[in-house]
């Protein structure tokens, strides 16, 4: 069985080589980028299962990586920063990462949450190809005005083709496959991002809000989902 291959992009050598300590122990394959301008050659090239980006880089910064990655791939992106601020984390939560790091950070820590990560992609790709060979799979799942075709994993909302990260249209799937149930907080974390991550309320909240302004016509009266004030979210029902 061929490793996994962890990108790592940051242009501090000494990170670079700590995380590439622990994640070869590990068992991964380590490559490794110290620019904005080198990383889509080397994603490219390299094909990885798994970045973890420095938000802060030379070039382009982290935040716009991850944005012309997110054009071509969903592959896993954890985001480094030095950066305190919630909103730091929301902006690169809403480019399109999965996970958030702060620095300083324990290489221990860093190394969990690339497992965690990496062991939900390929239960995901279990669950999909299991589901592919249930000859009563539901493809469709229709709501007026929305659209989600779990065949070609495309979403169509008001006429018009929305472009979803993994994360995000997993959500909608889980939600709209059931409707009026309510999913808490920790359920859709547990269920989406896997038991073994270290995320919490804000990582989900950031996720449906990005939802919310690619499918709702008004995201503010969030017609599709609906949030249960205190305990999570629900797709609402009344739309049949």
């Amino acid at each position: 069985m061929d490793k996994e291959t962890i990108l790592i992009v940051d242009d501090d050598h000494d990170i670079r080589k700590v995380l590439e300590l622990y994640l070869c122990n590990a068992g991964y394959r380590v490559v490794e980028a110290d620019h904005g301008y080198t990383v889509l050659d080397i994603f490219d090239s390299e094909n990885p299962d798994l970045i973890i980006l420095d938000v802060m880089l030379p070039g382009l910064d982290g935040l716009e990586v991850c944005q012309m990655i997110r054009r071509k791939s969903d592959v896993p992106i954890l985001f480094l920063s030095a950066k305190e601020d919630d909103i730091d984390k929301i902006v690169g939560l809403g480019v399109g990462g999965d996970d958030y790091i702060s620095k300083p950070f324990s290489p221990s820590v860093v190394t969990a949450k690339v497992k965690a990560h990496l062991r939900r992609n390929r239960l995901l790709d279990k669950s999909i190809h299991a589901a592919e060979i249930q000859s009563n799979r539901k493809q469709i799942i229709s709501f007026p005005g929305l659209v989600i075709d779990q065949e070609s994993y495309s979403v169509k909302a008001n006429g018009k083709d929305i472009h979803l990260s993994t994360k995000e249209y997993q959500i909608l799937c889980l939600l709209a496959a059931n409707p009026d149930r309510v999913y808490s907080f920790d359920q859709l974390f547990h269920m989406i991002w896997g038991e073994s991550s270290f995320g919490d309320h804000r990582t989900v909240m950031v996720h449906i809000s990005n939802l919310r302004k690619k499918i709702e016509v008004d995201p503010t009266t969030s017609e599709y989902i609906t949030t249960v004030r205190g305990i999570g979210y629900k797709f609402n029902s009344d739309l049949y």
